[in-house]
């Protein structure tokens, strides 16, 4: 898959050029988001086309940054005027088109799924002034039949334009296509964080960091064992899960999401939990006796090891740098498999075992003072979750891990040579 970005001549001079092309957006420069979002769409290479000279300053700017370190071949071409519009300039540069290719005009501010979602058109779009996903024939040898270019989502920014509408977008279409309803409510209320911390030096790891030190603290009160303190655990625990929510949006906006990111995320939101229900059991014995205590032990055994078999199942199921596509890939064979009642049943629940929905129950039943009740259900769920994965893992996993052939043709390929 290759993306095609167009640098239009600009007013002002080189130095307007430069200014406008690398406006940052959500801290990221525009060009730089426009190829990283193309990047991210599955475009291993990005053609830029230059007005005229090809500016040395902006192409070093582009190769140097470090979003773009592990990212596509970005390369260079200079057409005069270049008008998408004509098919005749097409054919100047048809030996470096590819047979299909994303149209991406260079102040347009989207996101992956956004391109992802656009439709293969073979015929030559109805406006360039917004992307567009294309057959190499439909600009080489276009029809008088004018597509539809189908809905792009995104907002482009003109010269004058101010760029809080393309930060607001960006905000609000950070999460992902799988968020739920409780999900999709918690990441409406960290918006405003997000656009404000997207400006700074702060890293979603250093944010992951503060929901663990949040979540060690509702564990605290927790343990002091009357009701209001019990409740004041339950919403520091919910701004815990804020924190959780916020660090994968800001990932996301800034492209820093990484597999470290993915794994460290993962291992604190299970450590939070150990911590809060360690902390509910200690406060429940203070009023009910030591059963309680038991009760706790119960559910810290079965969520280590969950946590175990989740974590090795995910690694067996997913690439080494793709860890994040463990649960979208479990939900699509549960999808598939709802002719067996566990599949269908587990797939029906399992969004209650997710930290996003996980701290709405906490507050309620922390509110209603069943905290009691909610820790002899996640006795039964620690415990069954586990399992569970034992049998997903027999059912859906039993081939080598993705890409383990290719690895292993590398090392052999490298021997014989």
């Amino acid at each position: 898959m290759q993306a095609i970005l167009t640098i239009p001549e600009f007013s002002g001079g080189p130095d307007a050029r430069e200014q406008l092309l690398f406006r940052e957006v959500s801290g990221v420069p525009l060009l730089i988001r426009a190829i990283a979002t193309a990047n991210r769409a599955g475009a291993g290479e990005v053609l830029l086309i230059f007005p005229g000279c090809i500016p040395s300053e902006i192409v070093e700017r582009v190769r140097e940054n470090k979003i773009l370190s592990a990212g596509p071949v970005v390369e260079c071409i200079s057409v005069s005027g270049f008008d998408p519009a004509s098919a005749s300039e097409w054919r100047q540069i048809s030996s470096r088109l590819q047979e299909e290719f994303f149209w991406i005009p260079w102040n347009w501010v989207t996101n992956k799924h956004a391109l992802l979602a656009l439709r293969l058109l073979a015929y030559e779009p109805a406006t360039w002034t917004i992307p567009s996903r294309l057959k190499r024939d439909a600009v080489i040898n276009p029809t008088e039949f004018l597509s539809s270019t189908g809905k792009a989502e995104g907002i482009a920014i003109l010269p004058e334009d101010a760029t809080e509408t393309a930060e607001r977008w960006l905000a609000a279409h950070s999460g992902k296509p799988l968020d739920g309803i409780y999900t999709s409510f918690n990441r409406r209320l960290c918006r405003p964080a997000v656009r404000a911390l997207a400006h700074t030096a702060v890293s979603p790891n250093a944010v992951t960091l503060a929901g663990l030190f949040v979540a060690c603290v509702s564990a605290y009160f927790f343990s002091r064992g009357s009701y209001l303190f019990s409740v004041t655990g339950a919403l520091l625990f919910f701004l815990s899960g804020l924190l959780d929510e916020i660090d994968g949006m800001l990932a996301r906006i800034k492209f820093s999401d990484s597999a470290f990111g993915t794994w460290f995320e993962g291992s604190v939101d299970n450590l939070s939990y150990l911590l809060l229900f360690g902390g509910i059991a200690a406060g429940l014995s203070r009023d009910r006796g030591p059963r309680e205590l038991w009760i706790g032990g119960v559910i810290l055994g079965g969520a280590i090891l969950s946590v175990a078999v989740v974590s090795w199942l995910r690694q067996r199921s997913t690439q080494p740098q793709r860890p994040n596509e463990y649960l979208g890939k479990l939900y699509r064979l549960l999808d598939q498999d709802r002719g067996n009642w566990i599949s269908r049943v587990s797939r029906n629940i399992e969004f209650l075992l997710k930290k996003g929905v996980f701290i709405h129950y906490v507050l309620l039943f922390s509110l209603l003072g069943l905290l009691p009740v909610m820790m002899r259900i996640a006795a039964i769920a620690a415990n069954l979750t586990w399992i569970l994965a034992l049998y997903f893992k027999r059912r859906f996993f039993r081939g080598p891990r993705p890409g383990a052939e290719a690895v292993r043709f590398q090392k052999t390929a490298k021997v014989n040579l």
